[in-house]
C-alpha cells in the first residue's frame, strides 16, 4: 500500500504541475528525493522512468480537452478548404517539435544520469523564472500579433521549438519555456499555452515510449500497480488543472508563477540543503 500511496501522490504532483509553468519533473524530483525515495522501491532506472511515464496520464487529459483540435490536425474532422487553409497545420507542430526532439535523443542518456537531482532542478527553477519575467516584460513593450494558434507562423513555431530545448534541463519547465518563447514572439498567453499543450502530446508520448523501451528489462509485475496508480491520478488531476490554468493564464500571466518558482527554490535550498 505504501508503493500505491507514493505513486498516487507523485501522480497528483504531476497532474497539478505538468502544464503550469513550474516544472512537473522538477516537482516530482523534489517530492520524491525529499519525501519518498521511490528508487528504494524498484531501483533508480524504474524510478526515473516512472517520472516520465506517468506523464502519459497528463497527455491523455490534453487529448481529451483538445480532441477537436487534434482531429483537425490529423484531417479527421470535416472542414471546408478555406477552414483547412486558415487552421494550424500538423507541419507547423512538427517544426516546433523538431529541435527538442533532436536534442532530446542526443542527450537523453546524459540527462538521465547527471541531471535528475535536486541541485539541477533548483538551477532550472530560478533561471526559468527569470526567462518568464523577461517574457512578460517584453510583451508590455510590443503589440500582440498572434491571438489564436491558427495565426501561428512557421517561423514562430521553429523559434518556440528552439526555446523549448531549454526544458530538457529538469526544473526549467516545458510549458514555462515554450509559453515564454511564444509570448516574446508576439503571441498572447492563451495562444502560447494552447500551442504548448498541443506540442506536448507527441513529445511527451515519444519520451515516455523511448524510456519504456530503454528500461523494459528493469520492469517487473510488482511495479505494474505502481505505474497504473500514478497514471490514473495524473490523468484525473491534469484534466481539472488544465481547464483551470487555461482560464487563468491570460489574466495572471507569467510573473506570479515565476515568483512561486523562486520562492520554492529558496525554501528547498535553505531548509533542506
Amino acid at each position: 500500500m505504501w508503493e500505491i500511496f507514493v505513486a498516487v501522490v507523485l501522480g497528483i504532483v504531476e497532474g497539478l504541475t505538468e502544464f503550469a509553468p513550474v516544472s512537473s519533473t522538477g516537482h516530482m524530483i523534489i517530492f520524491d528525493d525529499l519525501l519518498f525515495q521511490s528508487k528504494e522501491l524498484f531501483g533508480q532506472q524504474v524510478a526515473n522512468t516512472f517520472k516520465i511515464v506517468i506523464q502519459l496520464g497528463s497527455i491523455l487529459a490534453v487529448v481529451i480537452i483538445f480532441r477537436e483540435r487534434f482531429l483537425s490536425l490529423l484531417g479527421l474532422k470535416k472542414e471546408t478548404t478555406k477552414e483547412k487553409q486558415t487552421k494550424l497545420k500538423l507541419s507547423q507542430v512538427f517544426v516546433g517539435l523538431l529541435p527538442a526532439g533532436i536534442f532530446g535523443l542526443l542527450f537523453e542518456d546524459y540527462i538521465d544520469e547527471h541531471l535528475f537531482s535536486i541541485n539541477t532542478v533548483l538551477i532550472g527553477l530560478v533561471v526559468g523564472a527569470f526567462l518568464m519575467i523577461a517574457a512578460d516584460f517584453v510583451q508590455k513593450k510590443r503589440t500582440v500579433t498572434t491571438e489564436t494558434v491558427d495565426k501561428i507562423t512557421y517561423k514562430q513555431a521553429l523559434m518556440v521549438g528552439l526555446i523549448q530545448c531549454l526544458s530538457l534541463w529538469p526544473g526549467f519547465s516545458r510549458s514555462g519555456s515554450t509559453i515564454s518563447g511564444g509570448v516574446m514572439l508576439g503571441m498572447n498567453h492563451r495562444t502560447a499555452s494552447d500551442f504548448t499543450f498541443i506540442m506536448a502530446v507527441p513529445i511527451m508520448a515519444g519520451a515516455s515510449g523511448l524510456s519504456l523501451l530503454k528500461n523494459w528489462e528493469y520492469f517487473t509485475l510488482d511495479a505494474l500497480p505502481f505505474f497504473i496508480a500514478g497514471f490514473i491520478s495524473a490523468f484525473i488531476v491534469a484534466l481539472i488543472s488544465i481547464k483551470f490554468f487555461l482560464a487563468l493564464i491570460n489574466k495572471v500571466k507569467l510573473v506570479p508563477f515565476a515568483i512561486y518558482r523562486i520562492v520554492l527554490a529558496a525554501v528547498i535550498y535553505f531548509v533542506f540543503l
